[in-house]
This record gives structure tokens, sequence and C-alpha cells, in this order.
């Protein structure tokens, strides 16, 4: 009996002694987690997503290491990759319902709904093409540019528009240069960066009077495979809401992009509610300061 005393306390020594020891393995092991690389290291439109996937990360006190892909992947490759568990493990993009049942968004809306908020780039010799749009029916008139694979391009069909498409956005670019389709609706997130880029030159102009607006969401997304990495990231962006440095990195990155370009007045609130894809109905057309005169004009 007193051996059998003797070995019992030892098998409970050692259970102990490996539940401790698998504890301190998960609590001291790092995650790699790999995003999409950018186009080039400098992309400002990828900075924002990345300090904040970073802050959240760092709220949730794991040890992490984050990266980029070794290859650069625009978001419809990077989305095909993360659904075979490939190359990514995360990546962040605009939703809609058939990216939301292939994959697990985690339903913080990092934008505050930004993203749906798009000014047209143009070609500068069509400029007067603008001039007599004053409603939804005369903007449907023109030819929107949009990628193949983009939530914007269904909204915009849907919503009664010709969308003309290309692979990615940088032939977008060029075909506007060229003189090809009207416009080029770009989010107030991602223009002021590639118009750095493209220089405003080469007959690109950006349209100061109006705006489209479609109620949407960018999230974070995960394979649905990867629930732990999905609760990790849900839980440190909760956790930046609540101590407010969510908002500080917000406000930090586009409050200077909104004042130039004339859209301080706009308020965006990030909404505890979480961001269903929309049914593509709501398509709303912006007016700004110099409305008044077209108005004016077109009495």
């Amino acid at each position: 009996m007193h051996s059998f005393n003797l070995l019992k306390k030892a098998v409970i020594a050692a259970v102990a002694l490996c539940s401790f020891t698998a504890a301190s393995m998960v609590e001291a092991a790092t995650w790699t987690i790999t995003y999409p690389r950018p186009i080039d290291d400098s992309d400002a439109r990828a900075q924002y997503p990345i300090a904040l996937l970073k802050l959240a990360l760092d709220k949730t006190g794991v040890n992490y290491e984050l990266r980029p892909s070794d290859r650069i992947l625009l978001t419809g490759k990077a989305m095909r990759q993360l659904r075979e568990n490939r190359e990514v493990n995360v990546v962040w993009s605009m939703t809609d319902s058939q990216r939301e049942k292939e994959l697990t968004p985690i339903r913080i809306p990092i934008a505050k709904g930004l993203i749906g908020l798009r000014v047209f780039v143009i070609n500068e010799n069509k400029k007067t093409k603008f001039d007599d749009v004053l409603s939804l029916t005369d903007m449907r008139k023109l030819i929107p540019i949009q990628g193949e694979e983009w939530p914007d391009t269904k909204i915009l069909q849907a919503n009664g528009f010709n969308v003309f498409t290309v692979p990615e956005f940088r032939e977008a670019y060029d075909m506007i240069k060229q003189g090809k389709g009207d416009f080029f609706p770009r989010s107030v997130m991602e223009v002021d960066a590639e118009l750095e880029v493209e220089g405003r030159r080469n007959n690109l102009y950006l349209e100061p009077s109006m705006a489209l607006y479609y109620p949407t969401a960018m999230y974070y997304f995960v394979s649905s495979s990867n629930k732990t990495l999905a609760n990790l990231i849900e839980t440190g962006l909760n956790r930046a809401i609540e101590d407010g440095s969510f908002d500080a990195l917000f406000e930090s990155t586009y409050a200077p992009i909104l004042a130039s370009l004339g859209l301080m007045s706009v308020k965006f609130s990030l909404s505890r509610i979480r961001y269903y894809p929309l049914r593509p109905l709501l398509l709303i057309l912006l007016y700004g300061i110099n409305q008044k005169q077209k108005l004016q004009k077109n009495k």
C-alpha cells in the first residue's frame, strides 16, 4: 500500500509538471501572423491596417511575429490563398456575402465605414461631363471603372451602372489616363496615397464637388479553420476600442486626409453593432461645397 501511495504521488507530480510545462510553452509560444505583402513597402494604403493589427495583437499580450508574405499579393489572390491556408493567415478587405461565406470575418469595421465613401478620379479632359450631374440618374449615364473581383463592382452594377472592369487598380488608372471610361471611384482612404504615386499628372483629376457613399465595412478575415486567431484579433481590437487607442490611431491617420479632401465635416463613429454584408440597395450621391454653384448655373 505504501508503494502504491508513493507511485500515485509520483504520477500526480508528473502530471502537474507536464501541465505546467505545457502551459508555459503555450504562453511562451510565438504566433507567426502573415499578411499580404503590398505592392511596395511604402504603400500608404497598407500602413493603417498593419498598424491596427499590430495594436490589437499588442493588447492581447501574446508573443507574435507579424510579417508580410514572401511575394506581392493583391486582394483577390490573397483571399484565394487564405481560403486554402497558403502564404497568409490574415487579410483585410471590404466585405461581401461571398467572402463571409468562405472565410471568417472579424466583425469590427476597422475603417468605420470610411471605405464606402468614394470620390472620383477622372480624366481632366472630361471635367465638363460632371457639370450637369445633379442626381444618381445623371450619374448612371457615366461609366465607372472598377476591379473584376471587387465588391464595389457588384454594388454599382446592382444600382444600375454599366461598369467597365479591369484586373487590378493600376490598370484602372491607365484607363482613365487614356480617356476610357468616365470615372474611377476610390475610397477616401486610398485616393490620396494613390495619386501621390500616380502623380497628379497625365490628365488625372480629382472631381471636387461630389462623392458616392454606400454603407459597407472593411474587416480582417482569417481562414474558416482558424477560429483561435479570429478570437485573438477580436479580443485585441475590443481592448483597443475600450481604452481609446483604436480611435486615436484612426483619427491620427485619416483626419489629415479628410481635411485635405475638404471632408472634415463628415463624422464617422465606430458602432458596436456588427456590420453584416448589406444588400447593395443604398447608394447616395453626396455633393460638396461647389454644388451650389452648379445648381445656380442649371436654374
